[in-house]
């Protein structure tokens, strides 16, 4: 019988023991509870650690990182203009006892960072206009615009003062004293999503539309321009081949009808007669065919070389 209680005291001894220890590893953080209450202070660092079997419980917090993803909603710009909105955030435990006792778990925090960012989110994007929810700076949007002739169409969204970052940051900043009251800090909120309502969509794709268009009436302005500046110089170079072509051609045949000239003043200083008969059988044979006819007198100077013709010979 005392062998047996001997067994009985000795198991019981182990449990104890063992229930009474506890690892903690680098991502964890432990509150010790006794009877629902926190006893001590919190266990941050990594290793064994000892307890109370039984009636001390040990509760288990990540140490590192967590994401807040917000639900997606429709929030109006300071421009009235309605836009579809999705942030998320990076949130840490730094007080595990504050945040035990505030909202005791991770979904308890979950649903508080939900009231506190959604608020910040929505009351910073009702606070300033679309154009500084959407850009960041005013670099030149180059992918949106181009350049025609001497002018640069699109790519125009307006002025930026603020810009997104500025404005994500701020957020950062009202929301993180209210989260701090439950041992947690805000480490980033992103607005991981920025998306017009179907009605803004399609005013922003009849502007695209009405961009491009304009872009392409542009290119065909200056295409039709150029066209009409190459048929201009077309017919200007052609004008100016024809003339030089016909000045070339006359100085030529003045210059034959010159040289023949000269050959023919030379052929009738040799023999004016043979000059004049070789001179009236050309006429004879232009002017003479079996279809004309003409009446002249016997005394005329152009059948003188036909007087006296004989048949015979």
């Amino acid at each position: 019988m005392k062998f047996k209680l001997l067994w009985v005291l000795i198991v019981i001894a182990f449990i104890a023991s063992f229930s009474s220890m506890y690892t903690v590893d680098e991502t964890e953080q432990v509150v010790i509870t006794q009877f629902g209450k926190t006893v001590g202070q919190p266990i941050t660092e990594p290793g064994l650690y000892f307890k109370m079997p039984v009636i001390q419980h040990a509760t288990y917090f990540p140490k590192n990182i967590l994401n807040w993803d917000g639900e997606p909603g429709q929030i109006p710009t300071l421009d009235k203009t309605y836009i579809g909105v999705d942030t998320f955030a990076l949130w840490k435990i730094v007080d595990p006892l504050k945040f035990f006792q505030t909202v005791n778990n991770v979904i308890g925090a979950q649903a508080r960072l939900d009231d506190i960012l959604d608020a910040a989110v929505r009351n910073f994007i009702t606070s300033y206009s679309l154009i500084e929810t959407v850009r960041t700076s005013n670099r030149s949007l180059s992918s949106l615009s181009i350049q025609v002739g001497q002018q640069r169409i699109g790519g125009s969204l307006g002025n930026v003062t603020t810009g997104r970052n500025k404005i994500t940051m701020a957020m950062l900043e009202q929301a993180q004293p209210k989260v701090a009251e439950f041992g947690i800090k805000l480490v980033d909120i992103k607005i991981k999503r920025l998306n017009y309502v179907e009605s803004v969509r399609q005013s922003v794709y009849g502007r695209m539309i009405a961009e491009r268009n304009q872009i392409a009436e542009k290119f065909r302005s200056e295409g039709k321009g150029e066209a009409k500046k190459i048929e201009g110089d077309q017919d200007k170079d052609l004008k100016r081949i024809t003339s030089e072509a016909y000045k070339t051609a006359q100085e030529t045949k003045g210059k034959a009808d010159a040289k023949a000239t000269l050959i023919y003043a030379r052929a009738y200083d040799k023999d004016p007669e043979f000059y004049s008969f070789v001179k009236s059988l050309e006429t004879y044979e232009k002017g003479l065919s079996k279809d004309s006819y003409l009446l002249l007198s016997t005394d005329s100077e152009f059948f003188k070389y036909l007087k006296g013709y004989s048949g015979n010979h």
